[in-house]
């Protein structure tokens, strides 16, 4: 197999030091892991663009839907550059039409503003209601790749559609599961022809005070970037790339 690589998403500093020191070979940088990631803060991404590898700034200034007013394209727009200026490697981005269908003009205002940087299309891609089209547009506009569960909620679902779409991309763009991907799975993304990057948030719940659930200052469901987890998600695609193929 060709060497994979493992990008972990963290949302804060702590899960960054835990995907740098667990052996990640990418990092995407987010807030809000709970609400599916938002856009890191300028002093988050100043210190990711420290750390020994490359990092990507998930671009999204609200939760909810990937259709966005004027206003919030700006807000997007100036996020970009941000992450640009402080010397982050790449930009994760998505946008879409009310339809659900991926919003060409918009996108690709976006990847001019990201010009140089390395471009993810986010997971809008699993909302489109005609998922070839998606590929071949993103293909278009120039991304190196779709982070995407193949459309279902969770990717060991979508596997069968992660195949298809890996099938038709032939080459041209990376497809990247992520959505629920774990050391115990990672055979089964990487076993698709094609496929060599799986992304994780390689998360384990943490202990919370209550007093803070109470007032609504931290969830009670709080996960955060496991060193560990991390390093067992590497060493198992590791040992998939080490192992030798079986000829029948």
């Amino acid at each position: 197999m060709m060497p994979s690589l493992l990008e972990i998403c963290v949302d804060d500093a702590e899960g960054l030091q835990a995907a740098v020191r667990g052996g990640a070979d990418r990092i995407e940088l987010c807030s809000a892991l709970d609400a599916g990631g938002l856009t890191p803060s300028a002093g988050l991404m100043h210190l990711a663009a420290r750390q020994p590898l490359p990092v990507h700034a998930l671009i999204r200034p609200r939760s909810g839907d990937f259709h966005y007013q004027a206003s919030e394209i700006d807000i997007i727009l100036d996020d970009i550059r941000v992450a640009k200026e402080v010397g982050l490697a790449g930009v994760v981005i998505g946008a879409a039409q009310t339809d659900g269908r991926l919003d060409p003009a918009v996108l690709e205002s976006l990847v001019d503003a990201a010009s140089g940087m390395d471009l993810t299309l986010h997971r809008a891609f699993d909302l489109a209601p005609d998922l070839t089209q998606a590929l071949d547009l993103a293909i278009a506009l120039g991304f190196k790749r779709i982070l995407t569960s193949g459309g279902a909620r969770h990717a060991v679902t979508g596997l069968a559609e992660l195949s298809r779409i890996a099938a038709a991309a032939a080459g041209r763009i990376s497809i990247m599961p992520g959505g629920g991907v774990r050391p115990e799975n990672a055979a089964a993304f990487l076993s698709i022809p094609g496929i060599v990057e799986l992304h994780a948030s390689c998360s384990q719940p943490v202990a919370v005070a209550a007093r803070l659930v109470e007032f609504g200052f931290e969830s009670r469901d709080r996960r955060r970037t496991d060193e560990e987890t991390v390093r067992q998600l590497k060493q198992e695609m590791q040992r998939l790339a080490d192992a030798p193929v079986r000829i029948s």
